[in-house]
């Protein structure tokens, strides 16, 4: 599974306004919205916010992943965000959330849900590669960024 199979280049955010945790969350689902894969922004917003309810998806390292399952996408999307300020995003280590990987799949798909889960985890393990992330200047290099690491790591 490569994650640039299902990251549409509209869905990266470089530059995110956002200041608080539900302000990334809006900012993310408003990528996804405007590039066609989710149809109730309103929805995808609740799922996500009770998933947080049950613990950060701030990881921690600058790195947050926010999941979710819901039927208002019809196939596995994702949005990426890069904050340069950071955010405050509750994560485990207390530090600012620089990079944002949201992750949505159907209510159906707890399978896929998961295994994107472990791939996008895996490749953000590498200091390396998180940093040329946050030091991004356009969609385009972060996208660019991602398959080169596919590339290298699978």
């Amino acid at each position: 599974m490569q994650i640039t199979s299902f990251l549409k280049k509209e869905a990266i955010k470089v530059g995110m306004k956002a200041k608080t945790k539900d302000e990334a969350l809006k900012e993310l689902v408003d990528l996804l919205v405007s590039s066609g894969q989710v149809d109730n922004k309103r929805k995808m917003l609740s799922v996500l916010r009770e998933r947080e309810d049950l613990g950060s998806t701030g990881i921690g390292q600058g790195l947050a992943i926010p999941h979710g399952k819901c039927d208002c996408v019809s196939s596995l999307c994702s949005a990426v965000g890069v904050s340069k300020t950071g955010v405050n995003f509750d994560a485990l280590d207390g530090e600012r959330v620089y990079v944002f990987c949201l992750l949505v799949a159907p209510d159906q798909e707890a399978g896929l849900h998961l295994k994107a889960l472990a791939r996008v985890a895996s490749l953000l393990k590498d200091r390396y590669f998180r940093r040329q992330l946050q030091n991004s200047r356009t969609p385009e290099e972060v996208l660019s960024a991602i398959k080169r690491e596919e590339k290298t790591k699978y």
